[in-house]
């Protein structure tokens, strides 16, 4: 994968390969700007430097977005962006649980709130809008780097009907899933009349959650099954795979049987025009492609399946020359959070929380390097560090948490931008 490069005045040049990145740091020609992405900036000034035109092309995914630059037909960047959309909402469902618990507590000072709360025109939710902004925020940070001259992006959409039933065609798209049907009748046909956990019949039936609500689980009739009341007490808000464990073959059958979620589709459906306008908010020109040409062209080449290759045969492409080894992957972990304080299961407050964000001149998500020499914790340690007012630093590598890393040894890789990295 090549290195980016700047101009002494911060201009991008082209990016060059990892041994003349190599050459100039040790001649003194070029200093190192940015670890992730790794960006070099040259010493002396280049007057009217020559560059080639770069595509960024993008593959939105409701999990993981797909980034790749292209120079001609050379694939010379590549990286993989996993969002925390569904972090977000998990967050908002405890907070509204929270809440709604307090609402109940008859409190006299809470003004009621009703008809007070709009919401703007094109409006998304904060679990999609993270995954909109963490796009556009890689597309800018690139343009600082790199000559792109203009972006790729795949604008696919979903039937999600089909998803659910390849045979649909015509007025059954009208109809709906439940159309001639009560949802219960519905359930008891399509589960055959009896208890999809223990098969019992001849007992009273009740509807039962395959993905517990209490875990984000919907009302979707894909969500749905026929259990027993004693199945049904029995697994209570477990997930389905730990209820299960033990019978592996059951597991599979109502697996298999029920309809996989949709959440994945329609995030992308939702978000899809709104990445689309924000991109072309920036001033280059958008290119855009359907799923099915970005399959076409992957499997035209015999490229394997990675979100990074699939952004690359976004669009028109006809022969690549994949330079990139191994993608950068780029997770986004947020900013923090403001509580003033850490509550238990139930919401009570447990210990309190700084207000000071710095210490010892770092701050929790600066990705360091630590050498320990002498301790029960001798090695080396790269991750994203958390601090403590004491100065005993817990590390998070590759391998795990590592707690009470002394300051002292730790060094400055990257600052904290909300993201962490690995190869």
């Amino acid at each position: 994968m090549r290195v980016f490069v700047l101009n002494k005045n911060r201009q991008p040049l082209d990016p060059c390969k990892p041994a003349r990145a190599r050459i100039l740091l040790s001649a003194g020609k070029a200093k190192v700007y940015r670890r992730y992405p790794f960006t070099i900036i040259l010493t002396e000034e280049i007057k009217n430097p020559v560059t080639h035109e770069h595509q960024l092309k993008i593959d939105p995914g409701a999990k993981t977005t797909g980034l790749a630059i292209i120079q001609g037909q050379r694939v010379i960047w590549g990286a993989e962006l996993t969002h925390r959309g569904f972090q977000i909402r998990d967050n908002l469902t405890s907070r509204r649980q929270l809440r709604r618990s307090r609402r109940s507590r008859k409190t006299r000072y809470r003004k009621p709130r009703f008809s007070n709360r709009t919401r703007p025109k094109g409006w998304l939710a904060p679990s999609l809008t993270s995954r909109v902004q963490n796009i556009l925020t890689w597309v800018k940070k690139l343009i600082r780097f790199c000559p792109v001259t203009g972006i790729s992006q795949e604008l696919v959409r979903f039937d999600t009907q089909k998803l659910q039933n390849p045979e649909i065609s015509g007025i059954e798209y009208q109809q709906g899933t439940l159309y001639g049907y009560e949802l219960r009748e519905y359930l008891l046909e399509k589960w055959n009349r009896k208890c999809a956990y223990c098969g019992a019949t001849g007992t009273q039936l009740e509807i039962e959650h395959i993905k517990p609500k209490s875990r984000g689980g919907s009302n979707r009739v894909s969500n749905l099954t026929i259990a027993c009341h004693s199945c049904n007490q029995a697994k209570s808000n477990q997930d389905i795979e730990l209820f299960l464990s033990k019978k592996p073959s059951l597991l599979k059958r109502i697996l298999r049987q029920a309809k996989r979620p949709l959440a994945d589709a329609a995030s992308v459906n939702i978000t899809r025009w709104k990445l689309y306008h924000v991109l072309k908010s920036i001033g280059l020109p958008v290119e855009v492609g359907s799923g099915g040409l970005t399959k076409f062209n992957r499997c035209r080449q015999s490229l394997p399946k990675a979100h990074w290759l699939d952004a690359a045969n976004v669009g028109k492409v006809e022969t690549l020359i994949i330079e990139v080894t191994l993608p950068l992957l780029i997770t986004a972990k947020g900013h923090g959070t403001r509580q003033l304080c850490r509550t238990n299961k139930y919401g009570f407050p447990i210990r309190h929380c700084s207000r000071i964000k710095f210490h010892k001149g770092f701050q929790t998500g600066d990705i360091v390097h630590a050498v320990v020499t002498k301790g029960k914790k001798v090695g080396t340690y790269v991750g994203r560090v958390a601090t403590r007012k004491s100065g005993s630093f817990n590390i998070s590598t590759k391998l795990g948490l590592v707690q009470g890393i002394s300051h002292k040894y730790c060094q400055f890789i990257h600052r904290k931008d909300g993201y962490a990295y690995g190869i």
